[in-house]
C-alpha cells in the first residue's frame, strides 16, 4: 500500500473514532485498531497526537472547501443572477445533507474546539482561519448580490455571513443529538428563505 494511501487510511480512522468520542478520549491505540495500521505505520506518518490533530484539521478545511466550491461551481453554470446562484448553492447543500446516507457525523472543527486545551496554537489558528473561510466564502457572494440587490438598514453582511455558519453547525448538532438530518436540511433551508425575503 502506498504511502499517501496510508496516511488517508489513518486520518479517515481517526476522524471517525474522534468525531464519535472526542479527542482526549481517543488514543493512538483505538486508531490503530480502526485504521488497522501497525504502530510503526503510524509514527511513520505523524510524530505524535498534535501532529494527526494539525493534519486533520487541515484534511477537514480542505474537504469542505472543495465541496463548497464544487456546490458554488454547479449553481454558477445553470444561473447567471447572483443571487439565484447563492440561493440555488443553498439549496443543492440542503440536498446534500438530505442524502447523506446516516446522520451527520459532526464538525470536527466544533469537535476540537471544545477540547482546545488538549490543542496547540497551530491548531487553533488552523480552525479559526477555517472558520473564517467559511464566513468569506459566504461574504463574497452576498457582496456581488449587493451590488445589485440592496439590504435593509442594520443588516451587515459579514453578520449575516456568519448566520450560515451558524445556522450549519446548529443543524449538525441537531443530526447528532437526533440522528437524524431532517433538522440541519430545514436549517439551511430557513436560512435559504431569510436571504430571500431580505432581496425581495
Amino acid at each position: 500500500m502506498s504511502n499517501v494511501s496510508t496516511k488517508e487510511r489513518i486520518l479517515a480512522a481517526a476522524e471517525q473514532v474522534i468525531l464519535a468520542q472526542g479527542f482526549a478520549a481517543t488514543s493512538i491505540e483505538d486508531i490503530l485498531q480502526k485504521s488497522a495500521i501497525t504502530k510503526s505505520g503510524f509514527f511513520y506518518h505523524f510524530a505524535n497526537k498534535q501532529d494527526l490533530a494539525r493534519a486533520l484539521v487541515m484534511r477537514y478545511l480542505n474537504n469542505d472547501a472543495a465541496f463548497f466550491d464544487s456546490l458554488f461551481q454547479r449553481a454558477d453554470e445553470l444561473v447567471e443572477d447572483p443571487l439565484q446562484r447563492l440561493l440555488l448553492f443553498l439549496k443543492l447543500l440542503a440536498e446534500a445533507m438530505q442524502n447523506l446516507e446516516q446522520a451527520h457525523p459532526g464538525c470536527l472543527v466544533v469537535t476540537f474546539t471544545y477540547e482546545n486545551y488538549q490543542l496547540d496554537s497551530q491548531i487553533d489558528d488552523l480552525m479559526r482561519s477555517g472558520v473564517k473561510s467559511w464566513q468569506e466564502l459566504i461574504a463574497k457572494r452576498l457582496a456581488i448580490v449587493c451590488k445589485e440587490r440592496a439590504l435593509p438598514e442594520g443588516i451587515a453582511i459579514n453578520d449575516l455571513a456568519d448566520m450560515f455558519t451558524a445556522s450549519i453547525e446548529g443543524g449538525i448538532l441537531f443530526s447528532r443529538i437526533f440522528k437524524s438530518n431532517e433538522r440541519l436540511v430545514k436549517q439551511i433551508l430557513l436560512y435559504r428563505d431569510y436571504l430571500m425575503r431580505l432581496f425581495v
